[in-house]
């Protein structure tokens, strides 16, 4: 009996960006009906990749075979010709229009949107993903907008899917949603290439794994019995460094940060208010809020940072001092530090040097004595990050956009904690980085609350929280539930919290 010939079929594919080789000589073959993983660090080629099999990026060299045949995939509107669909990390939607209308924009033709809405339905009836086709996109909750980009690609009868990232933005439950949905594709002949940086879920998912290094197939695995932790170290070429706890340390301290009665209405038109939140973060404390995308998260951290003014000043007090009247400089004297979502941006200048980075935030006057800034000081701290936190960068003088995400967010949240905070907030701190950049941060958080600075973080990653945290409260449309000890609550409980079920009342603990 012949073996089954592969759907798409990668010989020999490289792609350089200037100096720097992206893909160099990949060679992929992904089968009918099969759920293969994509797995590499940040920098190791897989974006690069799946958008030259999906036709955002063409190769310099090698040969892209559909079905046994050579293509040229120049643009995506080939690659759905082909049947390609892709699903990206960052949904591609239209918040002020329905659900049908975002898919008829996506499919590129004229549609009778009558017949659309009718599709719609029977496709979300037979795969289980129930979205109403009239509803607009700004009601609908991250999990639900995610069921719009899959089913605009399915509507195209894909034969290969590619999915990036899918469950960053999900609950426990709608992730075994999914799964479902993905299984049943598969078992009707669809081939998914999956990328994810939570091995777990690989394990339980794909049938089979290529694994990029520096660009290059560097092993093949079976992840149904290949360990998370095998995988892991075929990415890194080397032993995966593990987070350590002193299990005998102290137990937190006094508040170092109250909240209370903290309502606030949001900016944005199609952001959340918050709603009487109260929590206490402790000296020496790791406190998780969990929650998916967009309950919340923004204005709750704009409103600690703040970036966003309460009502009243003893909304929020740091070290006993109502701040929620004060600004983003005023609370960073007091001892307040911040890692937020958006590296590049928010948390760094692209066109600044590193060194010229570290100032942005600093409250150390010999940095800047009287006003002055005295570079050769910020080069020596900005070069004590580098080492300290093993960020790869060519010195302190680069570029912060010429670092790759997970390099970039190990300097910033060295600066944060080079300049010494009283507590500091750190939001999805390991977003999209590697599992050695994930391990090192987490390590970093670890250390710092042993030394008696109260840490909250905020982060959709529940195997984070549970992994580092010491309580966990979870944010659902604006409201906070009380937070629990790790070791009194579930992952399966803060799912269900996640997804709506919040108690009545929330109260600080």
């Amino acid at each position: 009996m012949n073996p089954v010939p592969p759907r798409l079929r990668l010989r020999g594919i490289t792609k350089h960006y200037g100096a720097t080789i992206a893909n160099d000589g990949i060679d992929l073959a992904v089968l009918p009906g099969e759920i293969h993983a994509l797995l590499g660090e940040n920098g190791a080629g897989k974006s690069t990749l799946v958008k030259i099999i999906y036709g955002v990026a063409a190769p310099d060299a090698g040969e892209i075979l559909w079905q046994g045949r050579a293509v040229a995939i120049s643009d995506p509107n080939a690659a759905r010709a082909l049947g390609i669909g892709m699903v990206f990390q960052h949904f591609s939607l239209f918040e002020t229009l329905t659900v049908a209308e975002n898919i008829a924009l996506g499919l590129g033709t004229r549609q009778d949107m009558a017949a659309l809405a009718a599709r719609l339905r029977d496709v979300a009836a037979r795969y289980g993903l129930a979205v109403d086709p009239g509803r607009h996109v700004h009601h609908l909750s991250v999990g639900e907008r995610q069921r719009v980009e899959i089913l605009r690609c399915l509507l195209q009868d894909p034969s290969l899917l590619i999915m990036d990232e899918p469950t960053s933005v999900l609950t426990p439950q709608e992730t075994e949603g999914l799964f479902a949905m993905l299984r049943r594709l598969a078992g009707e002949g669809c081939s998914i290439l999956y990328i994810s940086h939570k091995l777990e879920e690989i394990q339980a998912l794909c049938h089979r794994a290529t694994v990029l290094r520096a660009g290059r197939v560097v092993a093949e695995c079976d992840p149904r019995t290949a360990t998370p932790a095998a995988m892991a170290e075929m990415m890194i070429g080397g032993s995966l460094p593990q987070t350590r706890r002193d299990p005998g340390r102290a137990p937190a301290g006094p508040p170092c940060m109250v909240v209370r009665g903290l309502s606030l209405p949001s900016d944005d038109p199609f952001g959340t208010g918050l709603r009487d939140i109260a929590f206490a973060l402790r000296d020496g404390e790791i406190l998780g809020i969990a929650g998916v995308a967009g309950n919340g998260q923004k204005e709750l951290l704009a409103a600690l940072s703040g970036e966003t003014l309460a009502a009243r000043a003893d909304a929020v007090t740091i070290a006993g001092r109502p701040v929620g009247r004060l600004g983003v400089a005023a609370r960073r004297r007091l001892g307040l530090a911040f890692v937020p979502e958006e590296r590049l941006g928010r948390g760094a200048v692209a066109e600044l040097s590193l060194a010229e980075n570290a100032l942005l935030t600093a409250t150390d006057p010999d940095l800047a004595p009287h006003g002055f800034i005295c570079f050769d000081r910020l080069r020596r701290f900005a070069a004590d990050v580098i080492a300290a936190f093993k960020v790869v960068a060519p010195g302190p003088d680069a570029p912060a956009g010429s670092l790759s995400g997970g390099n970039m967010q190990k300097f910033i949240i060295g600066r944060e904690i080079g300049h010494a905070p009283r507590l500091l907030l750190a939001a999805h701190p390991t977003w999209g980085v590697d599992v050695g950049a994930a391990m090192a941060i987490h390590q970093a958080l670890i250390d710092l609350a042993a030394t008696g600075v109260g840490v909250l973080l905020v982060s959709e990653d529940l195997a984070e929280l549970f992994q580092i945290c010491d309580r966990i409260a979870v944010l659902h449309a604006g409201r906070l539930s009380p937070p629990r000890p790790v070791a009194e609550t579930t992952v399966d409980a803060v799912g269900l919290l996640m997804g709506g079920m919040m108690p009545e009342a929330a109260h600080a603990a």
